[in-house]
């Protein structure tokens, strides 16, 4: 009969490979220490008995001989046991160092996978503000270009320009900034630009920002809200996972008017204990963080001050519930804006 093939290894490893359990020797130097002393015992029980005179009797009863026995094992049952215990004790240490290794490359690999992950997609994001700035940057060199108005009904009157008449009404300057020829940005796209585009197929997403951007208080809001959302992902904290308790569009309104401390406390929805503690701790140690998290609370402020001046309730509902929000709640609360 042919012997049963023998796996080199077992084959307990983890998913990533890290954590292999080894094969022990079947004797080790313990085994060889307990075996040494085993034998020395024998060699001086031997010597004991043959060596030692005893009394003279002619018989041996069962006690002595029991008591014998007893002598001559005990000890020997004793040093296995220290044996079997020290070797035991040896491998839990062993097992124990080496499954704190595996969490250890666990967790860096976690932690790399997780930084290259948030490094490609700060880049994605990067990319794509950079192409829209670009794209703005363009639309309003040409808009400043034009210091008249088309008339798409009458084509010829655009064909001349007209004199206006200076006598009660003054003209509009050359160089007028684009922003001043821009119609309004709705609000329904001034709160999708707030949310950020949910994927990269969000055309929708990237047409309300780029129109965003094109003004520049609205564009000054966006950037301090993505410098915070990007610092506030390296520490894996993502408004996506935030459920923050919903405040009433009074409160709300109860700030941009000016309210401060008790009163606005609702607003500081957030009670993800995790993310609210690596915030703070981000805030205390990182003075980029500190910075960036200020000038957002500050820029957020104005904003929703002019906001809220237009804005229906369910205007108000809706833009609480967008990521540049959900950053505010979470970033105030660390900063004190509600106690």
């Amino acid at each position: 009969m042919s012997s049963p093939s023998r796996e080199p290894q077992d084959s307990h490893t983890t998913p990533l490979g890290i954590y292999d359990r080894p094969q022990y020797q079947a004797i080790t130097g313990i085994e060889v220490t307990a075996i040494a002393f085993t034998v020395l015992w024998l060699i001086a029980a031997l010597v004991f008995f043959v060596f030692v005179p005893g009394d003279e009797q002619s018989g041996i009863d069962g006690n002595s001989f029991l008591l014998t026995l007893m002598g001559i094992f005990m000890p020997i049952a004793m040093i296995w046991v220290a044996a079997t215990a020290a070797r035991s004790n040896r491998v839990m240490r062993e097992e124990s160092a080496r499954l704190q290794a595996a969490i250890d490359g666990i967790r860096q690999s976690y932690v790399s996978l997780q930084q290259r992950g948030n490094m490609s997609s700060d880049g994605t994001v990067a990319r794509k503000l950079d192409e829209i700035a670009a794209a703005a940057k363009k639309t309003e060199t040409a808009l400043a270009t034009f210091s008249t108005r088309r008339d798409p009904a009458n084509p010829r009157k655009n064909s001349t320009v007209s004199v206006p008449d200076t006598g009660d009404q003054g003209s509009l300057a050359l160089g007028t900034p684009a922003e001043e020829l821009a119609p309004p940005l709705p609000s329904e796209e001034f709160i999708r630009a707030l949310n950020f585009p949910e994927t990269a197929e969000d055309q929708a997403g990237f047409v309300a920002l780029r129109r965003a951007l094109r003004d520049r208080k609205t564009a000054q809001i966006i950037q301090a809200s993505q410098d915070v959302l990007t610092l506030l992902s390296q520490d894996g904290i993502y408004m996506d996972d935030l459920r923050p308790d919903r405040a009433r569009p009074e409160i709300w309104r109860q700030f941009a008017q000016g309210a401060r401390g008790r009163a606005v406390a609702p607003l500081g929805g957030v009670r993800d204990r995790t993310s609210l503690a690596l915030t703070a701790g981000r805030m205390k140690q990182d003075p980029i963080f500190r910075d960036a998290a200020h000038h957002f609370l500050r820029l957020f402020d104005r904003m929703f001050a002019e906001f809220e001046k237009t804005a229906s309730d369910a205007d108000i509902s809706a833009l609480a519930d967008t990521r540049t929000a959900r950053a505010f709640m979470l970033v105030g609360r660390v900063a004190g804006t509600f106690d």
